[in-house]
């Protein structure tokens, strides 16, 4: 097959003929669909990760039809149109036990821990926990992007934010999360403002439903103009991944509010303004996507919800774009979202 490897990080990305992958037991072989470039397939590339040894096929949210299934698995049939979550639990360990497979203990990652969708075919591991059947009415470019950002967008919007009607929802970083937490949050009935410092980013989020588009261009305190503007935001969602957008988040809550952290640090440690936090009874809540056990309730408010993450692709790409459109994504460039569609 076909795939896009890297020999070392930040090196030069060659798509080049690999072997096929082989389904061990209580996997399933897909052909690849459409895969999206998400911003921690750059991290990955940039060696922030370390689950990733080299040579490496990235590529984590993607949409594949089964065409080989491993010994054991019961529940996928040759044939199926699958996605799977960018963390494969399990099924056996507590948190699994529990119905919580994203943090789980054995957890297994394409493109992370193991060779990804960057490539015309790959495997789903656990592929009875974790691996699910895409409605009709959905299309292949948007299947891919539920295996990450929708997904994520949705633990943190819904059930770890908690986010109710008419509640203020403020979303730190208009990329392919923010972008579908804002639509999320709009589809809940909520105000919601967005925060970015780029103006096509901006532009995308009001088209998805905010209310507000804050520019924090320049801004002295953008937690506290927040709060000004809005009272304090119920729930505040830094999808950037940085101390400053975090501290902003945290800053812009009123009394009780909720900060969810989505993006990933650049480092292991951060200041983050605890005070704060002890100060007014804050809740600071994580997120590491959402368990293919409540992937049904994402298909169904995207066909009957009013959610279509279509509207926040701008750019279809081939395999062959991979090379030099993956190590773009560190200039910001290019608002929305990737996905390759051609491989």
């Amino acid at each position: 097959m076909r795939a896009a490897v890297y020999e070392a990080f930040r090196g030069p990305i060659v798509v080049t003929d690999v072997a096929d992958p082989a389904p061990v037991p209580g996997e399933v072989v897909v052909e690849v669909l459409a895969v999206g470039l998400c911003r921690s397939d750059y991290h990955g590339w940039h060696g922030t990760d370390p689950d990733i040894v080299c040579p490496h096929v990235g590529g984590h949210e993607f949409v594949g039809r089964v065409v080989a299934v491993g010994s054991g698995v019961e529940r996928i049939r040759t044939g199926d149109r699958i996605v799977a979550p960018f963390v494969c639990g399990c099924g056996s360990c507590e948190p699994c036990r529990l119905g919580q497979h994203q943090v789980c203990r054995n957890q297994q990652q394409s493109g992370f821990t193991r060779w990804g969708a960057f490539a015309q075919f790959t495997a789903v591991p656990f592929a009875d926990i974790n691996a699910v059947v895409v409605p009709d009415g959905i299309s292949d470019e948007v299947a891919a992007l539920v295996g990450c950002r929708v997904s994520t967008a949705y633990r943190a919007v819904i059930e770890r934010g908690r986010l109710a009607a008419g509640e203020v929802l403020v979303v730190h970083g208009c990329g392919g999360v923010g972008l579908a937490a804002i639509a999320f949050g709009r589809a809940l009935g909520a105000r919601v403002v967005a925060v970015d410092i780029a103006p096509e980013a901006l532009a995308l989020a009001t088209a998805l439903g905010a209310d507000v588009a804050f520019d924090a261009t320049g801004a002295d305190d953008v937690g506290d103009a927040l709060v000004e503007l809005t009272g304090g935001a119920h729930v505040s969602i830094d999808c950037l991944g940085h101390s400053v957008t975090a501290n902003s988040s945290i800053r812009s809550l009123r009394p009780l509010g909720r900060h969810v952290q989505v993006g990933l640090f650049p480092s292991a440690t951060a200041d983050v303004a605890i005070s704060r936090v002890i100060r007014d009874e804050l809740e600071v809540l994580g997120v590491h996507g959402l368990s293919a056990s409540r992937f049904p309730q994402v298909f169904e408010l995207i066909e009957h919800g009013g959610f279509d993450p279509a509207l926040m692709i701008t750019q279809r790409l081939s395999l062959d774009d991979v090379p030099a459109a993956l190590p773009a994504m560190g200039a910001f460039s290019q608002p929305g979202i990737s996905v390759v569609t051609s491989l």
